[in-house]
């Protein structure tokens, strides 16, 4: 079972997903904090997962750094009082991360829409953009707002990374925010769950596209990262199917047996629900709120 277990591992771009295998183990405890809060008026759980060393970042596949996860399932409805609450509490949040890498009040904020707008469950980065109170071409001084969606390499032959740098040369942002479609492990978390995080971004890493990263490394500037997970693998949801079936199995073992029997047309299959042009549109615009809030006048 070792030689199917080593050719198959769950993708997933949520740290708290990455971490949640590793509780009780030797790297989680040294390496990974993990901070849990429940706002019971609100149905919403929100979790802190901070990887704070080399090993852990080794075990989880994520940098080290602060992921801040945000989880509703009345994210899915068209609740507007709803998405406004979490709205509030999702600028909240990205005020904190900044104040962590940003001192200063007067922010020059570029946010990239990362992303193919053509297609639905890759569109989140392009939707937020669209959504944004752009402000730089309006004044000089104060939280200044601006824009880039850069599209995919498909479409302009160029690394997105290549594209941000030279912008961000040019404009000298003090903080970029980068938003983007992920892949979850669970199927229960698609478009139900928002993560915030001070470590950048690589796009397209969750489905398997790898590509340079937007980091302060790359950039030279502090990098934040949102994200929501649209799309699952199929072999996830086959595990999650057949979970009942076999429950004398490691969750692994499990999940290489189902991988090594799909066919292999269908080993990179990512699969999104049905509804997802709605959900994904009114997410979009409660991230777009967020922003605006975080950066507004005041804040």
């Amino acid at each position: 079972m070792n030689q199917i277990t080593s050719s198959y591992e769950s993708r997933t771009d949520l740290a708290l997903e990455a971490s949640e295998s590793l509780r009780g183990t030797e790297e989680a405890d040294s390496g990974i904090l993990m901070e849990e809060e429940y706002k019971q008026a609100k149905n919403l759980r929100i979790t802190s997962v901070r990887i704070t060393t080399k090993e852990a970042e080794r075990v989880v596949g994520k940098p080290k750094g602060t992921y801040i996860t945000l989880e509703s399932s009345e994210l899915l409805y068209a609740d507007e009082d709803y998405h406004r609450e979490i709205s509030e509490e999702l600028s909240r949040q990205i005020r904190r991360l900044i104040k962590g890498v940003e001192k200063s009040k007067n922010h020059s904020l570029l946010v990239v829409g990362l992303g193919n707008k053509d297609v639905t469950p890759d569109a989140l980065g392009p939707l937020v953009a669209d959504n944004l109170c752009i402000n730089r071409h309006l004044k000089k001084e104060g939280s200044l707002i601006s824009a880039i969606v850069p599209g995919v390499m498909a479409q302009t032959g160029m690394e997105t990374a290549e594209i941000v740098r030279g912008i961000v040369k040019e404009t000298k942002p003090t903080v970029v925010i980068a938003v983007d479609a992920l892949a979850a492990r669970s199927t229960t978390r698609l478009n139900t769950t928002i993560q915030i995080a001070d470590t950048g971004i690589h796009p397209g890493s969750g489905v398997g596209n790898h590509r340079h990263g937007l980091t302060k490394e790359s950039l030279g500037v502090p990098v934040l990262a949102i994200g929501v997970p649209t799309v699952v693998d199929a072999a996830t949801i086959a595990g999650d199917a057949m979970e009942q079936l076999l429950v004398t199995m490691e969750e692994s073992e499990k999940r290489g047996l189902i991988y090594s029997l799909l066919d292999e047309r269908l080993k990179n299959l990512f699969v999104t629900p049905k509804d997802v042009d709605e959900t994904v549109k009114r997410i979009s615009y409660t991230i777009s709120e967020a922003i605006n809030l975080a950066f507004s006048e005041g804040e």
